[in-house]
């Protein structure tokens, strides 16, 4: 699975960049478990069946419903260069439930400092 492309994107009013992504092929619920490895899933049916929220607060945010073909992400816009790389690299090593959650967590963490540390100074926190 792979992001083909943004199809529209645009500022919010509470300074994140969102993006609306076309997707490679529908998007299957394993995806958000997968997710829920990096960050707080929701499932919203309220919105609908089949609709989720994944949250990784100060990276991005991931809204839509499974087996369709469209995501929106939100990204803290500070840090968006230094995150949809990584969004990429979830999507492309996603596949059915077969990844290597070790690599992954390991790209995550050391992306995570560089975050840290650009938006809260050398100290890295809060």
């Amino acid at each position: 699975m792979r992001i083909v492309r943004s199809v529209r994107h645009k500022v919010c009013a509470d300074g994140s960049f969102m993006k609306e992504f076309l997707i490679s092929e529908p998007v299957p619920e394993g995806f958000f478990l997968f997710l829920s490895h990096f960050g707080t899933v929701e499932s919203l049916p309220a919105l609908g069946e089949g609709f989720y929220k994944f949250e990784k607060t100060d990276w991005f945010s991931i809204k839509g419903f499974t087996g369709d073909t469209m995501l929106e992400v939100r990204f803290k816009k500070e840090v968006m260069n230094l995150t949809v790389d990584f969004l990429f690299f979830l999507f492309t090593s996603y596949k059915d439930g077969d990844y290597d959650l070790v690599k992954l967590k390991m790209r995550e963490e050391n992306l995570g400092r560089k975050i840290c540390e650009f938006l809260y100074g050398p100290s890295g926190t809060k």
